[in-house]
């Protein structure tokens, strides 16, 4: 009798033993399906064809790269780098004008590249409660361009960081800075300048917030309408400057931020006639929008410039691949700036042409033409 009534209590035993060690070896099903926005990103099952392009169709002109030891650069390096991607011209936009400049310059000349790299100077904005500041400013750009400074850069810490002796930040469009824009036309030159950073910098960091995850790896990007100004502030500020100053023309960095709203950037196109747009940090919107992206290019084909930004050898190949192919759904070089695939423009040859150098030799005096297909 005692063996009839053990028998059972350890079968029940061994059972619970038995389901004890399944549970260590297979976690319950919501444990194991769960995973973080970050995490998450498995390679697509969609067989199409694949184009990867690592050379540029038509040499091209880079109008938005950075190069701050230019000065003591190995450009002999730089410029193997660009025969690779078929760069004809780079525009390094970090030149500070002064003395800074002619020593970018200097080395220029020693590798002989003057055909090969051209060089904007910028502002410094420290001095701006000084009386005449204005005019000295645009003075010392005449002289950058006589030692061959090509254009003005303006960064985006006009409107953002910058301010003058009071605490206050410098307005994009502030008066004091008319002088100095007003140069840039007579002399000829354009004006690089990049104001604000997206719109999305300025929204709640919540689950509705496309640029979530970018805000969370770079939590410094964060900003509101105090800090220093709503977003629509300053970019009202840098077309007030735009339309105030129609002999002037002006290259709007990033596409001016408008790349996800094509219509209204077409809208800013047909108000401003000086203003140019290039399209550096911004390949992913125009290439998750391959019909409207096409139909904007169709329209602005004389306006639009090539721009990279970060100067990485190996992204100008995403951005060729946006332009000249016809590929489907393939991913942005950098997750937390773009989750989405994109898809191929393959924009006509013409249309290239005009964006890879045509438009750039247009504005910016001195380039060598000689280099680029007629």
């Amino acid at each position: 009798m005692l063996v009839k009534r053990i028998f059972p209590i350890v079968l029940l035993m061994s059972l619970f033993s038995l389901v004890a060690c399944a549970q260590q070896s297979n976690p319950p099903v919501e444990e194991s399906l769960s995973m973080d926005f970050e995490t998450y990103n498995p390679p697509s099952t969609l067989v199409v064809p694949e184009n990867p392009v690592t050379r540029g169709k038509f040499p091209f002109i880079d109008v938005h790269s950075h190069h701050y030891r230019m000065a003591s650069q190995d450009l002999d390096k730089l410029i193997s780098e660009m025969d690779e991607l078929n760069m004809g011209v780079i525009v390094n936009l970090s030149g500070r004008g002064g003395q800074a400049l002619e020593e970018i310059m200097a080395n220029v000349k020693k590798y002989g590249y003057e055909n090969r790299i051209a060089v904007f100077t910028n502002v410094n904005f420290d001095g701006i409660d000084e009386p005449g500041w204005g005019e000295q400013a645009a003075s010392q750009i005449a002289t950058d361009v006589a030692n061959g400074a090509k254009g003005l850069k303006i960064y985006k810490s006009l409107g953002l960081s910058v301010k003058d002796k009071k605490g206050n930040f410098i307005a994009i469009d502030d008066p004091r800075i008319d002088p100095v824009w007003a140069k840039c036309g007579e002399l000829g030159i354009p004006v690089l300048i990049h104001s604000a950073d997206p719109a999305q910098f300025w929204q709640d960091h919540d689950a509705n917030n496309e640029r979530w995850l970018e805000l969370k790896t770079h939590p410094r990007r964060k900003r509101s309408d105090t800090d220093p100004a709503p977003w629509a502030t300053l970019i009202e500020q840098q077309h007030r400057v735009f339309r105030k100053h129609p002999n002037t023309t002006f290259i709007n960095a990033h596409m001016g931020w408008f790349a996800n709203d094509l219509n209204k950037l077409a809208q800013l196109m047909d108000e401003m006639p000086n203003m140019y747009v290039e399209i550096g940090a911004i390949i992913a919107e125009l290439g998750r929008q391959p019909r409207a992206a096409n139909r904007f290019f169709e329209k602005y084909q004389d306006r639009v410039l090539f721009g990279k930004d970060s100067y990485n050898p190996g992204e100008y190949h995403t951005y060729f691949r946006v332009l000249e192919t016809a590929d489907e759904y393939f991913p942005y070089y950098k997750k937390y700036h773009a989750f989405w695939s994109m898809y191929g423009l393959e924009l006509p040859d013409e249309i290239l042409k005009k964006l890879y150098y045509k438009n750039a030799l247009k504005i910016i005096p001195g380039l060598d033409a000689s280099r680029f297909p007629k």
